[in-house]
Parts: structure tokens; C-alpha cells; sequence
């Protein structure tokens, strides 16, 4: 078996992928080719306990049989915070990349490899669509912050829940849309609100309220809960609408 170079990634998150890792590589054998983590496990921004772990295995084939053989080991490692991995194979991800640049770039920018072959190396992440992606991502979260008030009221674990994985999953599109004004996006989470609110003129302490509420800094009270997702909502609105007005190059 292979060894794993686990050398760069915390302490905390090694001991979580270790075994799974391990047992991946025996699941799958030679149809391996690549196991990379990715996203805040590879960096000052993983919570214990709270951030999610995330994997991309590389496969030569992706079979349902393949997933087959990994679903009781997702299972269970789904219950200690790694998510189901993203299998892909390398030609996936060659005819892809054009196609969801924000998550291409985000997973090169961020990931550190563990086991097999380098796998960004020699990938061309075409960013012709990144300002289109940008403004999909935004205002289609729109929608559903918008929806979810109707379905669930003042519901302050709720509203909680909705605002926290909304900006996790909207940190890759801000690092986007400064890579597409000049700007090298910076890798820390507080930091790239930093300067998204310098960039863009949202209101920096509504984005960092919710990071603080998902690292447990802050909660939402009853009294303040309204108020709050309305003005979270209208800085979102407000970077929809400058993700339609960079002059990238798909515009």
C-alpha cells in the first residue's frame, strides 16, 4: 500500500482521514489514482467539531459499483464530519473545469494532496464562465434566503443554520469575483470578507457576524433575528447585483 503524505494537514483533521484514507486506498485498489483534501481542513479556518472535512478521490473509472464498495465506509465517515468525497475521474475533470471554474479554482487554490498523482498540476481551469458562475451562485442563493424565511419564520436555529451555509458555500464565489477585479483572493475566511466589503461595499460586520455564529461566538436573538437575515439578505442582493457588473471576461 501507498504511503499517505499527511505531513501538511492539522493535526486534528489527520487523525479524522487517516483511517478513512487508508481504507479508500483498499476499497478501490488500482482504479485509484488520487486523493486530495480540500476546502478549511487545509488551513487556519477548520472549526473542530464544526467544519466539514472535504476529500476529491480520482478515479480511472467511476462505476456505481465503485461507490458501491465505499458506501458503508461514507456512512460512517460521514458521522465524525467528512462528507461524501467527490468522486471524479481526471477526464471529468479536463472537459469540467470550464464549467464550474469558482469550484475548480477553489479546490486548486486550497487543497493538499495525501495520496497518488498531482491532479492540478496540469489542469487548465478556463475562467470565461467565472463571472457568469459568480452571479448564478449569488442570486440563486437569493432565491432561497428568500424562501426560507417563508418556510420557516423567525426561527432563530433556523435562520442560523440558512445564513451559515450560505456564506460557506458563497467564500469561494467572493474569492471569484476579486481573483476577476485584479485581486489576489487571500485563503483565511475573515479575510477574504475583508476584502470583499473593501471591494464591493457590503457591510463587513453582517458577513462576520455569521462566521462568528458558526465558530459559536455569536447567536442570534429572538428580538434581533428579523432584522438581521433582512440586512444579510440585502448584502448578498448587493454582491449579486456587482457580480453582474465586473467586467470580466465572459461579459
Amino acid at each position: 500500500m501507498a504511503k499517505l503524505d499527511l505531513e501538511k494537514i492539522p493535526e486534528e483533521v489527520r487523525k479524522l482521514i487517516e483511517p478513512f484514507a487508508k481504507k479508500l486506498i483498499e476499497l478501490l485498489g488500482d482504479n485509484l489514482c488520487s486523493i486530495a483534501v480540500f476546502g478549511s481542513a487545509t488551513g487556519e479556518d477548520f472549526i473542530p467539531k464544526k467544519s466539514n472535512v472535504n476529500l476529491l478521490v480520482v478515479l480511472k473509472e467511476v462505476e456505481l459499483a465503485h461507490l458501491k464498495k465505499c458506501f458503508k465506509l461514507v456512512a460512517q465517515g460521514r458521522k465524525k464530519g467528512i462528507v461524501a468525497p467527490l468522486f471524479l475521474t481526471r477526464l471529468h475533470m479536463e472537459t469540467s473545469s470550464d464549467v464550474f471554474p469558482v469550484e475548480f479554482l477553489d479546490m486548486r487554490d486550497s487543497h493538499q494532496m495525501i495520496y497518488g498523482e498531482p491532479i492540478f498540476e496540469r489542469l487548465d481551469i478556463g475562467t470565461e464562465n467565472l463571472r457568469l458562475e459568480c452571479e448564478e451562485q449569488l442570486k440563486g442563493k437569493l432565491i432561497r434566503l428568500r424562501q426560507v424565511y417563508l418556510e420557516v419564520g423567525a426561527n432563530a436555529k433556523a435562520i442560523s443554520a440558512v445564513t451559515v451555509e450560505s456564506l460557506t458555500s458563497l467564500i469561494p464565489v467572493f474569492r471569484g469575483m476579486l481573483k476577476l477585479s485584479g485581486e489576489e483572493p487571500p485563503r483565511v475566511k475573515k479575510e477574504v470578507i475583508d476584502a470583499t466589503s473593501k471591494r464591493f461595499g457590503v457591510e463587513k460586520w453582517i458577513l462576520q457576524r455569521v462566521l462568528d455564529i458558526k465558530a459559536g461566538r455569536a447567536k442570534l436573538e429572538k428580538n434581533d433575528i428579523e432584522d438581521f437575515y433582512g440586512r444579510y439578505i440585502k448584502e448578498i442582493e448587493k454582491l449579486a447585483i456587482a457580480a453582474d457588473q465586473i467586467e470580466g471576461e465572459s461579459k
